[in-house]
């Protein structure tokens, strides 16, 4: 999961592409970087960290010209460690191009070998990114031998793309002294959209937030297998490259992963949260009557509009019973599961007058590991709950995700190859409630009806790219960043969303 912007202008765009790499700052905290481009030349600059600790004054005045790419980075494949894989991606030939990712190449592994023993390209790191760059790179050099670069060459070269990679892919480009590629995934997997303002300059980025909060009009979503390019004078060429797109946005960004104030692909994030709210409601009246519960309490951040919306069709209170220190970030997890825990309460302490004596329903966006839910529902009852009672607005994730979410392996799952008791037993509430695959997939649905359907991938174990196998996820599995001694806290409260 990551968050990419791409700005083509009449002004220098360093500090616009800063602005909006803090609006999307939730979808990675791990690495940033920035490229710019004046008179063919790139500028760039690139390390491990958050937006505001990795580009200084001295930083941002190297980033000359009027057009440019960001990126911040939540590592799912490759290594975490390496400022190496940070993007942007540079390859020098052919024209030069640099490269920005929001996704996961299931084939990369196949890519690589293929770039070497056929396409005699050297991939240095691990990162699917540069493995995604070459593709492109090689693809544009094959249409256009050596004669000048044109927008329908362009084109040509991503439907190329889109028959060599698999996986989920939102990608932007800059091309030295032509302009700026976008282009998506043929299944619309990863979010991606662009705007205008009124000085005619040109935004592409993950979500809408990011054109609204920096002056610029939302003009409309780049649509699945679709290229769109961006001349240097702004002008905009646009291509379905993909021979059957069709749309399955992952539904996990509606759930957990975008901002509230986002529209993606016709859906308002806020509201797909506000009606998931309104199924589980349903789904706790048949599990825990109403009148059995005092008080309804969001597990923050996310999961605050569903529960609202609960509360108020089961005419409960509202109120928030946690609160979120916003200076604790991220955590260096020690060996065990301890310090994990350790960790939870150091960024939530709760609110003991709205537990004492009482029935709480407490409602989370999702639960995947088990492993933070229990220690807050300990904490619930440690200030005095009477009864605790969990709601999930999301299903049970029982299966990992293959298209660019850190989601554990299936043995670090809760609720694989468990059923719902047996996972309540884990976590230790009274009741555990859970949103149904159907339910979910309806509540969001309902607010584009052109939708034919979501990848919903770790809720119900189907892969709409089709080409999933055990052993893909095994091979994947072995890729993923995540789980060894030393690394940052990749817990459900270290996870950008619930930054403030």
């Amino acid at each position: 999961m990551c968050g990419i912007v791409g700005v083509v202008s009449n002004a220098p765009v360093n500090q616009l592409i800063y602005d909006a790499l803090l609006l999307l700052q939730h979808r990675g905290q791990d690495a940033a970087g920035i490229v710019t481009q004046q008179e063919r030349k790139f500028f760039m600059h690139k390390a491990k960290g958050m937006v505001k600790d990795v580009f200084r004054t001295r930083n941002m005045r190297s980033l000359l010209g009027n057009c440019g790419l960001g990126q911040v980075r939540y590592p799912t494949a490759g290594n975490a460690f390496s400022e190496e894989e940070a993007q942007p991606f540079y390859v020098n030939a052919p024209f030069g191009i640099v490269l920005v990712h929001n996704g996961n190449l299931t084939n990369a592994h196949a890519l690589k070998a293929e770039l070497f023993s056929t396409d005699h390209r050297h991939i240095n790191t691990e990162s699917d990114s540069e493995v995604l760059l070459n593709v492109l790179a090689h693809e544009i050099e094959k249409t256009t031998r050596g004669l000048p670069l044109q927008p329908l060459d362009i084109f040509a070269a991503v439907r190329n793309v889109h028959k060599r990679v698999k996986g989920s892919y939102a990608v932007i480009a800059l091309i030295a002294g032509h302009g700026v590629l976008a282009f998506r995934d043929p299944f619309g997997i990863r979010p991606l959209c662009i705007g205008k303002n009124g000085d005619g300059q040109v935004m592409v980025a993950s979500e809408s937030v990011t054109l609204e909060g920096t002056g610029f009009q939302f003009e409309r979503n780049v649509l699945p297998g679709e290229a769109v390019f961006i001349d240097l004078q702004g002008n905009v060429h646009a291509q379905q490259c993909a021979d059957a797109p069709v749309l399955n946005p992952c539904i996990f960004e509606f759930v957990y992963l975008a901002r509230p104030d986002s529209v993606m692909d016709g859906i308002s994030v806020y509201q797909a949260r506000l009606n998931l709210g309104e199924a589980l409601a349903k789904r706790v009246i048949s599990t825990v009557p109403p009148n059995e519960i005092d008080v309804v309490i969001p597990i923050p951040e996310s999961s605050r509009p569903s529960a609202a919306q609960l509360a108020q069709l089961l005419g409960l209170p509202y109120r928030e019973g946690f609160v979120k220190n916003r200076y604790v970030g991220r955590t260096f997890i020690m060996p065990g599961q301890g310090v994990r825990k350790k960790s939870v309460r150091q960024k939530l302490n709760v609110i003991a007058s709205e537990f004492k004596g009482r029935n709480v329903l407490l409602v989370d966006d999702s639960i995947v590991r088990g492993t933070t839910s229990r220690e807050i529902v300990q904490m619930a009852r440690d200030a005095g709950a009477r009864k605790v009672y969990l709601a999930s607005a999301a299903p049970p994730v029982r299966y990992p995700n293959v298209y660019g979410i850190d989601m554990p392996t299936s043995s670090e799952l809760v609720a694989h190859d468990r059923t719902v008791d047996e996972i309540r037993e884990i976590i230790g509430c009274d009741a555990l409630i859970y949103q149904d695959v159907d339910g979910m997939k309806k509540a969001i649905g309902s607010l584009n009806k052109k939708l034919v359907g979501f990848d919903a991938s770790c809720f119900d174990g189907v892969y709409v790219t089709g080409d999933i196998t055990a052993g893909d996820i095994e091979r994947l599995n072995e890729n993923r960043v995540g789980g060894e001694e030393g690394q940052e806290d990749t817990s459900r409260l270290a996870l950008p969303n619930h930054v403030d």
